[in-house]
């Protein structure tokens, strides 16, 4: 019930445009970042100054979260859990910066594409060609599903309020110090190890999800022979079996403010167009109601154990 009702209120309100929790957090996180990080790159007191960073973030909100839980009546507690769930899913959010992508490139408008698709990827959007455009916002679609939409759902189904909270947190951290540069290489490695822990299951049960509801063997082979190749040990996967599943070629040379990058191919067939961002954002939501459907059914078995049907 309370993720069934929470993709109804991203459905329908989408992201809140002021206000935002994540918002709130990041902003305390980069307080806590600049007043923490201050030692030289490599240093093991770095890694520890930045676990403590983390647990003084994460902490205190998990603590009230379970006095939450103990305090609230069990109404109360299922509308703030309709709440904190919402606010964590992205899923419009994330449909309507795909969307306004995949919209430019349709009209030919390749200057207003370059421009969303700068506000989803860190790559340097102005060098992109259309291709290149369609590559890193489908590739944003797939990754993103992953970690902003069927990892939260994962995690409280999982684990509650404070699985979703704590994953959410943990990711934020690791988009925020998660970089492998001078300053972050060092104070942000516990940010990103917790985040890869957090995220291997889902992004497998993602991938899984893709490769079902796309084209299933093209989807496990991509993923099976080139997700290995991806450095992410989360983002390969998901992004192979998205891929196969749409029957396109992603990967390939990115440019970064850093130079060009040069990626692994993933998936087979054509290069990416604005079809294949609409393509990934209707994995993704197929994907959501595909796991509302399942979590249905297992609550209903459940339900009829548990009566002695």
């Amino acid at each position: 019930m309370v993720c069934l009702l929470a993709v109804i209120l991203d459905r329908w309100l989408g992201e809140p445009r002021r206000w935002h929790p994540l918002v709130g957090f990041g902003r305390l996180a980069t307080l806590v970042e600049r007043r923490l990080n201050q030692l030289p790159e490599k240093s093991t007191r770095s890694v520890c100054l930045g676990f403590l960073g983390a647990l003084v973030l994460v902490l205190p909100l998990l603590m009230v979260t379970e006095l939450l839980r103990w305090g609230l009546n069990g109404w109360l507690y299922l509308v703030l859990q309709v709440v904190v769930v919402y606010f964590v899913l992205s899923i419009r959010g994330l449909t309507e910066h795909g969307r306004a992508v995949s919209d430019a490139l349709h009209s030919g408008d390749l200057e207003n594409a370059r421009d969303q698709v700068g506000k989803i990827v860190s790559r340097n959007a102005r060098e992109l060609d259309e291709q290149g455009v369609a590559t890193a916002a489908t590739e944003s679609m797939l990754e993103n599903g992953a970690d902003a939409v069927f990892a939260s759902l994962f995690w409280f189904l999982i684990a509650g309020l404070p699985g979703v909270l704590l994953h959410r947190m943990v990711n934020t951290l690791d988009a925020m110090w998660g970089y492998r540069n001078e300053r972050y290489l060092y104070f942000g490695r516990v940010a990103a190890r917790l985040d890869d822990v957090m995220n291997w299951v889902p992004a497998r049960l993602t991938a899984l999800t893709y490769a079902l509801l796309g084209n299933t063997r093209l989807a496990w082979r991509c993923w099976r022979i080139q997700a290995p190749d991806w450095d992410s040990p989360n983002a390969g996967p998901v992004m192979a079996a998205g891929a196969g599943a749409l029957a396109v070629s992603l990967g390939g040379p990115a440019p970064y403010a850093n130079g060009i990058k040069q990626r692994p191919v993933l998936g087979e067939g054509p290069a990416a167009s604005a079809d294949t961002v609409d393509g990934a954002l209707r994995l993704v939501w197929m994907g959501v109601w595909l796991w509302l459907g399942v979590v249905a059914l297992l609550a209903v078995a459940g339900f009829f154990s548990g009566a002695g049907v």
